[in-house]
């Protein structure tokens, strides 16, 4: 598209708000950066095109005369978008924005085309697509150096919030990840949910395969002849790996074992449910019920709506080199960040530890996956049998509990990005367990040799008994 069907394309980002990495890919539009391309990458619906139809919107009559968008698909190959772009250059075009450039079969190893040969003779060129693997691949190999990055996976709560026009920690929660919901009415919560790419299981698993799984198999099979498959190849020929892939999601916020993955399927979620509403220190609302309910079966429900075989059911063992290449690639989509909760012992110090933990970057979807298990319980028989009141106890003691968590995990993740963007930023947060409790966040600081000790809760009002606790 150019010339008079660039002004209706760009229409429709008209009202919406900007990415805080807006800036970037306008600061690369009007320096003078020379032999390099403007990468804007990441999983669907997190911005990607809106920010590429809000800078041409921001572009004079006159760059928009010399400005193309090209959008790929995967019938095309480097030859013809080659071809294209020499007309474009020689017609005078000094923007060209490249969409899905990924979707090529031949793209990672000739992306160094686009720097060294038309960047280099001064067109600005700015690539996007959803295989966020692809082009990590890339900027490792062909775009080495050559490339201003802008990733659109991890979507922060502040910058969620300012996008969509809520501030509300709870729907961040539920729906937390994905844009779609901008283009929406946030007041009216039946449409956000319908729309929303979290709303149930059914379009969770649907992202799922289409925006993670597809996107680690195309951009495996696209490099180097699938070299880079490695162990992961004999589960990709036995159609196993989305089944893989999926297992470790579900299991991302607790132990990367193989345990884990190939033992039967056990909700963390309900034993932690259980605990909760067996000590409940409301008597009239303590309840044994979760106790005494057919686990068995209602792990046998949450499979199916989970999708997960159990081992004897998979072709190819799962083993640990295959978690570890699942978890390298999961963090390359920038999906899970790597924190630590460290144990300490006061008087045995040479048995401090620290165990890693992974944290979740789209809270909506770990969320919808808890939401599953909530939906089996309320199906099962005996639940079913209960009154409403006890049944509504269980569910509301289920979410709290994940919610609580899952802000855990917010809380810990924000903290430690927003160190991350400072290049002088020393300090450290990690988890702290001990003998008798542990602290949510502690916050260290080696330059003043001080701490902050944070306690974090789901909850409206100051908690006296967990502050008192922690002291």
């Amino acid at each position: 598209m150019y010339g008079n069907l660039i002004k209706p394309f760009t229409e429709s980002a008209k009202n919406f708000e900007k990415r805080d990495c807006y800036s970037i890919i306008e600061n690369y539009i009007n320096e003078k950066i020379e032999d390099k391309v403007c990468v804007v990458y990441g999983l669907r619906r997190t911005g990607k095109t809106t920010l590429i139809k809000q800078i041409i919107l921001s572009f004079s009559d006159e760059q928009k005369s010399k400005t193309a968008y090209i959008k790929g698909t995967v019938n095309d190959t480097i030859a013809a978008l080659n071809n294209d772009i020499k007309q474009l250059r020689d017609s005078g075009f000094k923007y060209l924005f490249i969409d899905e450039v990924t979707l090529l079969e031949d793209f990672i190893e000739s992306s160094s085309l686009f720097s060294d040969v038309y960047a280099a003779q001064g067109i600005k060129i700015i690539l996007s697509g959803t295989d966020s693997l692809g082009f990590h691949f890339a900027i490792n190999d062909e775009l080495y150096d050559r490339a201003i990055m802008i990733h659109t996976t991890y979507i922060p709560f502040k910058e969620h919030s300012r996008l969509l026009g809520i501030n509300d920690i709870d729907e961040y929660i539920r729906y937390g990840g994905t844009l779609k919901a901008g283009e929406l009415d946030f007041e009216n919560r039946e449409v956000n949910a319908k729309d929303a790419s979290f709303r149930d299981d059914e379009s969770t698993r649907h992202y799922i395969d289409t925006a993670i799984c597809s996107n680690i198999q195309h951009s495996l099979e696209c490099f180097k002849d699938g070299r880079y498959f490695r162990h992961l190849k004999t589960l990709y020929e036995e159609n196993e790996l989305t089944n893989a892939i999926n297992r470790i999601i579900e299991s991302m916020n607790h132990d990367f074992t193989v345990k884990i993955i190939t033992e039967t399927f056990k909700s963390h979620d309900l034993r932690s449910a259980s605990q909760m509403l067996r000590t409940e220190k409301d008597k009239t609302k303590r309840t044994s019920a979760l106790d005494e309910i057919d686990t068995a079966q209602i792990l046998t429900t949450l499979k199916k709506i989970l999708s997960i075989k159990e081992k004897e059911e998979q072709k190819i063992g799962i083993t640990q080199i295959h978690i570890e290449e699942i978890k390298e690639y999961l963090k390359s989509l920038d999906l899970i960040e790597k924190t630590n909760i460290e144990t300490r012992f006061a008087d045995k110090p040479s048995l401090n530890a620290s165990e890693e933990y992974y944290i979740f970057t789209q809270p909506g979807m770990r969320f919808c996956q808890a939401q599953a298990l909530i939906y089996s319980l309320l199906k099962d028989p005996q639940i079913d049998g209960l009154d409403s009141e006890t049944k509504d106890l269980i569910e509301s003691k289920i979410t709290e509990d994940v919610q609580g968590r899952m802000l855990e995990d917010i809380v810990m993740l924000e903290t430690r990005k927003s160190f991350a963007k400072k290049w002088n930023e020393k300090r450290r947060a990690f988890k702290l367990r001990f003998a008798d409790g542990e602290f949510d966040m502690i916050i260290v600081n080696p330059e003043n040799k001080s701490y902050e000790i944070y306690k974090v809760k789901h909850t409206k009002k100051k908690v006296r008994e967990a502050i008192q606790k922690s002291r």
